[in-house]
């Protein structure tokens, strides 16, 4: 492992993250195919609305995932790719309602706690390990990701 010597990390303390970040890889990944599925099949009276919401959305966690395998490099691991390893690690399942304006917010709303939670997590494990670059991602995700949460909880009336 040279890359966590030449950023100063234990090796196995990157071991460690990059297995959690994989975890969570699988689970953008997962949250970004349903949030597709959304933006492409919503219909009804909140299709305006919705509809390039969910663009929005999913243009978001596509750059997210891009980021997440790429620390996942940084740190010297492997990040996966393939859906049978996305669907095995991810928490997030895959959603067959994508046309229900109200189902697929709430289906955003619970994986946006599940993501939130993951990085929360990988928070305490990147500050015990002085992993401040995960850290600051990590940060940064869940500061923006808190502001998407109240906006859907807005759209539902809560």
């Amino acid at each position: 492992m040279r890359n966590p010597t030449i950023i100063g990390l234990k090796p196995e303390d990157c071991k460690l993250i990059a297995e959690k970040l994989n975890v969570l890889l699988a689970n953008y990944s997962i949250f970004y195919q349903n949030t597709r599925g959304a933006h492409w099949n919503i219909k009804g009276n909140d299709f305006f609305t919705l509809h390039p919401k969910f663009e929005e959305l999913y243009n978001s966690l596509v750059l997210k995932i891009d980021e997440i395998a790429e620390r996942i490099l940084t740190l010297d691991g492997t990040p996966n790719h393939n859906y049978s390893d996305y669907l095995e690690l991810s928490t997030i399942k895959e959603s067959k309602e994508v046309t229900d304006g109200t189902k697929c917010v709430q289906n955003i709303l619970s994986s946006f706690k599940i993501v939130i939670d993951l990085q929360r997590d990988l928070l305490e494990v990147t500050e015990k390990a002085g992993d401040e670059g995960t850290n600051s991602q990590m940060s940064d995700y869940i500061t923006e990701q808190e502001k998407d949460v109240w906006m859907y909880n807005a759209y539902l009336g809560k």
